[in-house]
């Protein structure tokens, strides 16, 4: 089962350390409450040490294209085993990444059984990393992703002109959305317009309460 919701914390100072541990606990906490699951991207030092400590999918941010060996300051898919992290987020606009290193993720992903949530910023973009086969392909516009204006709301074509051919080519691959998604509207504008989940940072890392914000965007998923 696939996460509705994934929560990117980057690396933003209100969602690093402690804190990225009681959002990941407040994201479980609001899963078991309705449902509806939740998985947390923390940063890499954090990332271990939540995955022993909470139920819900962890994800790292980022992971490189090789296997164990000598590549100084790389993160590979094969460490994901060891530590409970459930997959990876890869491609983000924050972090893009040459099509042979998305590929060779993504192939290592796969074959280890594990999730990946591969980013693109338009549906052109959006259907060519769906070719590749990742879990899900989660479609953002780089200049709405922290403005607090949604997607859904502000480029709605984005999300049907990347669920429509992804879905007919692709079937296997989910669609998400994300980039200023932080209300429940915006969420259920989102589904009504083909997306299956939604990938969001700020709305819930920055929130004095996260939970209560988790239960709000979770609301149109239940």
């Amino acid at each position: 089962m696939h996460p509705k919701i994934i929560v990117n914390l980057k690396a933003y100072k209100e969602a690093s350390g402690k804190r990225a541990l009681e959002i990941a606990k407040a994201a479980e906490k609001v899963y078991k409450e309705t449902g509806v699951l939740i998985a947390v991207a923390p940063n890499m030092l954090d990332a271990a040490l939540i995955a022993r400590e909470v139920e819900i999918p962890v994800y790292v941010q980022h992971l490189d294209p090789y296997g164990y060996g000598a590549h100084t300051g790389s993160v590979v898919a094969e460490m994901l085993l060891e530590y409970g992290i459930a997959g990876t987020i890869i491609n983000h606009s924050e972090r893009k990444v040459p099509l042979y290193h998305l590929s060779a993720v993504l192939e290592k992903i796969k074959s280890l059984g594990l999730v990946s949530t591969a980013c693109a910023q338009t549906p052109v973009e959006a259907l060519a990393v769906a070719a590749l086969k990742p879990s899900i392909v989660a479609v953002e516009p780089p200049e709405l992703i922290g403005t607090g204006i949604s997607v859904s709301r502000a480029k709605p074509e984005v999300i049907t002109s990347s669920v429509r051919p992804i879905e007919s080519l692709f079937p296997s691959v989910l669609v998400y959305c994300g980039a200023g998604i932080t209300t429940a509207e915006d969420v259920a504008k989102a589904l009504e317009l083909g997306a299956k989940g939604v990938l969001l940072a700020s709305a819930v890392a920055k929130s004095p309460d996260p939970a209560e914000k988790l239960r709000e965007l979770s609301s149109p998923l239940r």
